[in-house]
């Protein structure tokens, strides 16, 4: 089986020969990426603006933190009728993409990244408290950010179908330590239905969908499912459980993850670091797929070494046939 092959199998519980990888060089990956690109003509206002007018800074290593925004370009809705959203319909944001599918001579699997970010990017727009704040004072105004925030991201997703692309891929972080950002009710009243819209969309055009959020996120998920999301990829997975997340969600979704990367990641051993790579193959990948590897891609900001990845990764490696159908 090819590489796309491998990554629908398993994503879709048809028994793969092996579990997917997206693991450094030397190790295999089975992905290559093509999203959504940057609007060629953009200008920044200023420095430090993103497309969205968002302003952002810096403290310390660059390499070490993205960074916060320090300017909320709707901080007040009463610019919301006038704002600049972005254009994601310019078919030169997605001459990459089109470049990648054309050039996959390997039969990767295509995984296009797409703007939807409800959470993240209407808190970089309005500010984390309007966030928190919005769904009880301005109901009205916050879906019409939302619903505007997807029409975007639905832009996007057809453009990438149009490419060839195999799935879409978004990063919405939702939960802390123990417990979702918002409670689950305000998430299924409000963002739910947005999430739905856009899977929905992408899954008609015949593409797998993706997400990236990490915390305590188990009080959510099914919604999520429901919505139509086929992928979770969460970096952290201690903090549920393994067991858990097998027992809840196992055969639902596929679970696209690394060794946690705040605990055993950082504080295990070695040995450790291998024993947990082994179990998340075997736990979540026994659904007749279920289960991608994974490794966090800038290891500098978590404190991982090289040695810890080498380890996790041959552990994968070595681990990518136990649940084989």
């Amino acid at each position: 089986m090819t590489s796309r092959e491998i990554v629908r199998a398993s994503v879709l519980f048809q028994d793969p020969p092996r579990i997917a990888h997206s693991l450094p060089s030397p190790w295999q990956t089975d992905f290559a990426g093509a999203g959504a690109g940057r609007d060629p003509d953009f200008v920044p206002s200023r420095p430090g603006a993103d497309e969205w007018g968002c302003v952002w800074e810096k403290a310390g290593d660059e390499d070490a933190s993205m960074g916060q925004v320090t300017v909320h370009p709707l901080a007040d809705y009463a610019q919301l009728h006038d704002y600049p959203f972005p254009d994601y319909t310019d078919p030169r944001r997605y001459e990459n993409a089109r470049r990648v599918v054309e050039q996959n001579t390997a039969e990767k699997f295509v995984l296009s990244s797409i703007p939807l970010s409800l959470n993240h990017r209407t808190d970089y727009l309005r500010g984390f408290e309007n966030l928190m704040m919005d769904p009880y004072l301005y109901p009205k105004e916050f879906g019409m950010l939302l619903d505007r925030q997807t029409d975007i991201a639905i832009d996007a997703v057809q453009r990438l179908a149009e490419c060839g692309a195999d799935a879409i891929m978004a990063c919405d972080d939702w939960g802390l330590q123990d417990r979702t950002m918002m409670s689950p009710e305000l998430f299924q009243r409000f963002f739910k239905p947005r999430y739905a819209r856009v899977y929905t969309c992408a899954r008609e055009l015949g593409m797998l969908t993706f997400l990236h959020s990490c915390g305590h996120i188990v009080d959510i998920l099914d919604d999520f499912i429901d919505a139509g999301l086929q992928v979770i990829q969460m970096d952290q997975q201690e903090n549920m459980g393994i067991d858990l997340l097998a027992e809840r969600f196992g055969g639902r979704i596929a679970f696209w993850c690394p060794v946690d990367i705040q605990a055993t990641m950082v504080n295990g051993t070695l040995d450790d670091i291998r024993a947990y790579a082994r179990r998340l193959v075997e736990t979540l990948g026994c659904f007749g797929g279920g289960f991608i590897s994974q490794w966090y891609a800038s290891p500098k900001a978590v404190q991982h070494s090289q040695e810890r990845i080498n380890a996790m990764a041959e552990a994968f490696t070595e681990a990518e046939s136990l649940c084989a159908g």
